[in-house]
């Protein structure tokens, strides 16, 4: 399939997977599986009529394709009447009905994307570990509701991202080992026409089918489709996924406008066509963007569960066609771009020490209020006391750019602060042991992931716009 979404921003193996091409002759492969079992039980059909077909399975030709279908107004059939003028024989889809060929070929699709998923995600993971522990004991500024709230890392800061992807990354192996083929149904789901060709051995069939397909998995009692919230989970688990990349985009879009990171910037880059000196988060404004529809193709699929006639329709075709093959367009550059920008991401250092030495005083209140307890205190007097100093505080930081609340703090002798306690709060690196604690568990889970997928550990998207 091709589009702004697959042409602009999904990788080559993504766009292959979801060709029409790879499509239509998966098809062809899985007709041939199943006419090379049927021959074994007994179907009249020679081998060179198999051999006939196999040598015209990659010969595709869609305008012929399409000009057949104009004609009977249905998709399976143009493709079947297509592939047995080629081999010269009509032997295939004998006991099939439509829905065997293409739900079988699009969770075939589904699960070589999300082999392709798999890696990019696990080499994401790599890349953010190797990131925090680049950055495992930069200070930096923790804002809550966007305000300076306590001191953090920057390293810190990329495990929460870590935490959220492996946690994403699990749900994507535990759907990926259980992700079921519909197997060989028939029109209803019974498999009555494999019965009355071949009996009970009609089950070797669909037996077939699946080790052919790499499925571990068959659904035993589906109708002519199979059930529709199977592909909400499906694109739900890769709008999980995506929650992470999103996150980072989000905070770096934040930081870049304080001046602590850019993305990297091209000699020839240009950042605005009419503001020359407009460096912008570009890539991470893109992930924000495709997360947006993947979100949306979520919504789409969300209106086909449940909403299943008898035994099957067609009026869920529209939306599959859409959906699905776009979801995994969105994942796929999403997961690419987040590499890029963690990748290519330059901290600030500079602007981010200036930053925390500004707001230093008022990240460390929480120090002081635990500290006015155990001089006898009470709490809440402590907590009101040093709010007001901060108040008063914060208005001198704005009007004159100085922070004096370490000046007023120490003039309050109820809070009994010793001028040795005043000067020991103030080093950023006696106040982040918690984070560098917690960034190395989520460091050493992270790699694990990576090294567990041999293909993640030398991955390297290519560069797009």
């Amino acid at each position: 399939m091709s589009g702004v979404l697959a042409d602009r921003y999904a990788s080559q193996e993504m766009r292959e997977i979801w060709s029409r091409e790879f499509k239509i002759k998966a098809e062809r492969r899985l007709w041939i599986s199943v006419l090379e079992t049927q021959s074994s039980l007994g179907l009249d059909v020679l081998p060179s009529v198999i051999e006939d077909y196999r040598k015209n399975e990659d010969v595709v030709d869609l305008a012929r394709i399409d000009a057949r279908e104009n004609i009977t107004k249905h998709d399976v059939k143009a493709r079947i009447d297509e592939f047995n003028e080629l081999a010269g024989h009509q032997k295939i889809h004998i006991g099939m009905t439509s829905r065997d060929l293409t739900e079988n070929i699009e969770l075939f699709q589904v699960s070589s994307s999300l082999k392709v998923v798999k890696v990019k995600a696990a080499a994401l993971l790599k890349v953010l570990a190797e990131f925090a522990q680049e950055h495992l004991e930069l200070p930096l500024v923790a804002r809550t509701h966007n305000v300076p709230a306590q001191l953090t890392t920057v390293g810190r800061r990329a495990s929460t991202w870590m935490e959220e992807l492996l946690f994403a990354f699990d749900h994507l192996q535990s759907l990926s080992n259980r992700l079921p083929l519909k197997g060989i149904k028939g029109p209803i789901g019974t498999s009555q026409d494999l019965l009355d060709l071949f009996g009970d051995s009609g089950a070797k069939i669909e037996n077939s089918v699946a080790t052919a397909l790499g499925f571990n998995e068959v659904l035993a009692a589906p109708s002519q489709i199979y059930p529709r919230s199977i592909d909400y989970e499906i694109v739900t688990a890769l709008v999980q996924l995506a929650a992470s990349p999103a996150n980072v985009a989000t905070n770096i879009r934040i930081m870049s406008g304080f001046g602590l990171v850019t993305e990297g910037f091209g000699k020839e880059q240009v950042g605005s066509s009419a503001m020359p000196h407009k460096i912008n988060a570009r890539l991470s404004e893109r992930v924000n963007g495709l997360i947006a529809v993947l979100k949306g193709n979520a919504v789409m699929l969300q209106e086909l569960v449940g909403n299943q006639w008898n035994e099957g329709d067609v009026s869920c075709s529209v939306v599959r066609r859409v959906a699905l093959a776009d979801s995994f367009y969105a994942i796929d550059a999403i997961l690419d771009t987040t590499i890029r920008i963690i990748r290519d991401l330059v901290m600030q250092s500079d602007v981010i020490e200036r930053e925390v030495k500004e707001y230093l005083p008022f990240l460390v209140t929480t120090r002081m209020l635990s500290e006015a307890v155990k001089n006898g205190m009470g709490r809440e007097d402590a907590h009101a006391l040093i709010k007001k100093l901060s108040i008063i505080a914060g208005e001198n930081f704005r009007k004159t750019g100085i922070n004096n609340l370490i000046e007023l703090v120490s003039q309050e002798s109820d809070l009994g602060f010793t001028a040795e306690f005043l000067v020991t709060i103030q080093d950023p690196s006696l106040l982040v042991a918690g984070a560098v604690r917690q960034t190395r568990v989520l460091m050493q889970r992270a790699l694990a992931i990576a090294e567990s997928i041999p293909d993640s550990l030398a991955y390297i998207p290519a560069d797009s716009i």
